[in-house]
This record gives C-alpha cells, structure tokens and sequence, in this order.
C-alpha cells in the first residue's frame, strides 16, 4: 500500500453503554483510532427501506490493518457518522478495505 494514497482522515469510533447513579443506562460515541485512508469510492445506493425507496450515500475506505474493529463502530468523515456495512483483510495484515454507509 502506498501511503500517498491515504490523503484522508477518519475517526473510528465505538459505542460505550454506563449505567448512570440513577440506575439508567447511557449510550455514547467514543473514540477507538484515528487513521489516514484512501477513499475508494462513493457512491449513491438505492436501498429499500420499509415501505419506500431511500437514498444512501456509501463510501469505501482503505485503511492500514487495525486490529478490533467490527462492525458495530462506526466512521466519522467530513463531519458525518457512518455504520460499518462489511470489513475486508487484504493480504496477511496489511490492510483493510471498509464499507460504509450514512447513519440516519
């Protein structure tokens, strides 16, 4: 992989649940890495989404490999949140190609 390819900058992020003094469960975003990737293509998918048709706008992004990450973390790109679709290791550790779509 080359590093001129990763001109941009994601942050991985993971949800964390605590249990509040009152006893209620709290859900948040919290920061697991921040990486350099290559985008490697963004795209607009047509999903079906309940009874209607819905646009959502997918990105690719190549990142050097990184342990841990699933696909319950999302990315954070450009000031938008994206759920994990899919993960892929390319070769033995040398990278991972992650599928992504717009949280709504």
């Amino acid at each position: 992989m080359r590093s001129g390819k990763l001109d941009r900058i994601i942050a991985i992020e993971r949800s964390a649940t605590t249990v509040a003094p009152t006893g209620d469960t709290l859900t948040a975003w919290t920061h697991f890495a921040t990486v350099r990737a290559e985008l490697l293509s963004s795209q607009i998918a047509e999903e079906a989404e309940g009874f209607g048709e819905a646009d959502a706008d997918g990105k690719t992004f190549r990142i050097r490999y990184l342990p841990g990450i699933s696909g319950a973390d999302r990315i954070m790109f450009e000031g938008r949140a994206y759920g994990v679709t899919g993960i892929t290791e390319i070769g033995r550790r040398r990278a991972l190609e992650i599928r992504a779509v717009v949280k709504k």
